[in-house]
């Protein structure tokens, strides 16, 4: 998706909508059904949002993010389990559950980190891809805005560029692929850094969940 309006006058503000900072135990589990049950006890929709090694479907789900096709190769170890949640219970669930059973967690957004982090790890670990997470409410008025964190750098510049006919503009990166999740909390480098400085100088609030599955 082309993104427009990245040189406007006007900086909207923002508003982050789960940004997910948190880390799971690296310790493998003793019996994956205890995952599996524990997250069936926590959330009852999340069966339709998890796939599982012997999931027809595992495979396209995995590598529909990776943006470096070398951390799709055989010889990575995969996740036991891609969580792909439409509703934040399900996000919640899945940081309980993983934490009583000793698997990390890598939080996928739009799956560009150069160093895979949001698809690989050295341990046990599952994957929340955030694919689902991408509502965007634009405020143009307020010059203000709500991104849910698998929204892209793209659909946001879309957005703010179709509410506002081109007047507003939010300083993040230019590739429109790139997943909001990530490129806030690694700061928002952009063409408009000069004056209005990296995307995270420009987030006025945001809804989190921390690493007990708690959201505030």
């Amino acid at each position: 998706m082309k993104p427009h309006g990245l040189f406007c006058p006007n900086v909207i503000s923002f508003v982050s909508s789960l940004l997910l900072l948190f880390r799971g135990a690296a310790l493998a589990p003793e019996n994956h059904e205890n995952f599996l049950k524990c997250l069936s006890l926590q959330s009852d929709t999340i069966s339709k949002v998890i796939y599982t090694q012997n999931n027809s479907s595992y495979s396209s789900v995995l590598k529909s993010s990776i943006q470096n096709l070398v951390f799709s190769a055989p010889t990575n170890q995969k996740p036991l389990f891609i969580i792909t949640p439409f509703h934040v219970s399900e996000i919640q669930a899945a940081i309980k559950c993983s934490k009583k059973s000793g698997l990390q967690i890598r939080v996928r957004s739009g799956g560009h980190d150069l160093e895979g982090l949001s698809s690989i790890s050295d341990v046990p670990f599952i994957i929340v891809d955030l694919i689902n997470f991408s509502e965007i409410s634009i405020d143009a008025e307020a010059k203000t805005a709500w991104v849910q964190s698998g929204a892209t750098v793209g659909q946001l510049n879309y957005r703010i560029a179709e509410k506002s006919q081109n007047l507003l503009a939010f300083p993040v990166g230019t590739c429109p692929g790139v997943g909001v999740g990530g490129h806030f909390s690694g700061g928002g480098y952009g063409a408009l850094l000069r004056k209005y400085g990296v995307a995270a100088d420009h987030i006025v609030d945001a809804h989190m969940i921390d690493a007990k599955g708690e959201k505030f």
